[in-house]
Formats: C-alpha cells, sequence, structure tokens
C-alpha cells in the first residue's frame, strides 16, 4: 500500500494514511479514461440544435419559370438548397448524444485517473475540511495555504459551507465521493480528498 502525508487546512502537516492499492496502485488504463471524458462531454450536450430542411421552408411551392426556353437553369422551387433563403441540405436536428460506460469501465476509469494522480504528486490529502460559515475568504486561505491553482475539493459529505464559499473562487470545484467524475479530475491540477472521503471510496471501490 502506498502512504501518503496528511495535512490540516493550514498546511501543515497532521500524520500519514495508507492507500488502497486497488483504486491508488492499478495500471493506468488510457481506454477507460478516454471513453469516460467522451462520455461525460457527450451528455453534456443539448442536442436542440435544429434547422430545416427544403420541405419545411415556408413557400417555394410554384416552379420560379418553365422549364424550357429560358436559358436558366431548370429549377423546381425556390426554396431548394442552392436558393437563398432555401433549405439546409442536411439539416441537423433535436438528438440525443449520450451514451452509456459499463460500472466496470467507468471504475476502471475513475481509479485510473486517481492513480495517475498519486503518482504525479498532484493529490493532497486533508485531515478534514469544515467551515464554521459561509466565507469566501476563509477557503481562499485554505487554498493559499495548500499553494493550489485549479483544484478539485472532494468531501464525504457536501458541506453547504465549504461548497457555498468555493463557488466564487476561480479554478476550484467542490465535489462529493458519490459525483466525482473522471473529466473534473483530469481538468483540475490539484485533487484534494479529506481522510473521510478516501476511507469511503475505499470502502465503496475497493
Amino acid at each position: 500500500m502506498a502512504t501518503v502525508a496528511v495535512v490540516n487546512m493550514r498546511g501543515e502537516s497532521a500524520g500519514k494514511m495508507e492507500l488502497d492499492d486497488n483504486i491508488f496502485g492499478i495500471d493506468v488504463n488510457e481506454h477507460a479514461v478516454h471513453m469516460a471524458v467522451v462520455q461525460y462531454l457527450a451528455n453534456q450536450r443539448q442536442g436542440t440544435k435544429s434547422t430545416k430542411t427544403r420541405s419545411e421552408v415556408r413557400g417555394g411551392g410554384a416552379k420560379p419559370w418553365r422549364q424550357k426556353g429560358t436559358g436558366r437553369a431548370r429549377q423546381g422551387s425556390t426554396r431548394s438548397p442552392q436558393w437563398t433563403g432555401g433549405g439546409v441540405v442536411f439539416a441537423p436536428k433535436p438528438r440525443d448524444f449520450s451514451f452509456k460506460l459499463n460500472k466496470k469501465m467507468k471504475r476502471l476509469a475513475l481509479k485510473s485517473v486517481l492513480t495517475d494522480k498519486l503518482k504525479n504528486n498532484e493529490l493532497i490529502v486533508l485531515d478534514s475540511l469544515v467551515l464554521p460559515e459561509i466565507k469566501t475568504k476563509s477557503m481562499k486561505a485554505i487554498c493559499d495555504n495548500l499553494e493550489l491553482g485549479k483544484a478539485l475539493f472532494v468531501m464525504d459529505t457536501g458541506s453547504e459551507n465549504v461548497v457555498l464559499s468555493a463557488r466564487n473562487i476561480p479554478g476550484v470545484k467542490t465535489s462529493g465521493v458519490n459525483t466525482i467524475n473522471v473529466y473534473d479530475i483530469l481538468h483540475h491540477d490539484r485533487l484534494v480528498i479529506t481522510k473521510d472521503a478516501i476511507k469511503k471510496m475505499q470502502e465503496v471501490y475497493a
């Protein structure tokens, strides 16, 4: 088992903690990570874009000129795609871009990025993360103490004070153990996890 240093909110040492190799010590599967990111981004798409085909554009029922004898190309409608104001050839229509990944691949992708963060020294373990009141200044002080830039904080249970205090800090995001995703972990330079969150992870994912 890998052993990591635990720090408190002031950035001071608060002991050590062993991490389960089944979660933080596996072989990184890049394909699983790629598929998890693609799925996340696809599921964010609204799929509401819509334009009209030639059959849906208003007007154009009359033939603009006779078939022969004018010297111009034959035309059947002023709403054909080559006309200004005409329909779109392969018009995009509302659709659902989302797709599903099986549970094993999702877990493999999550374990892979957690392992990668540990290997690259981008994982910070906090003994606890509690704020007595909603105050952005307090959360910013914690980020400064830990020397964080873009960071994702993962907690066992979502503390409303922490969530609300962090939401106005650029590059900082909070998440619960049950809501973390591969994209958010990769999108942030540092991953900050509380001891309780790691214990819950090891119970659920090991």
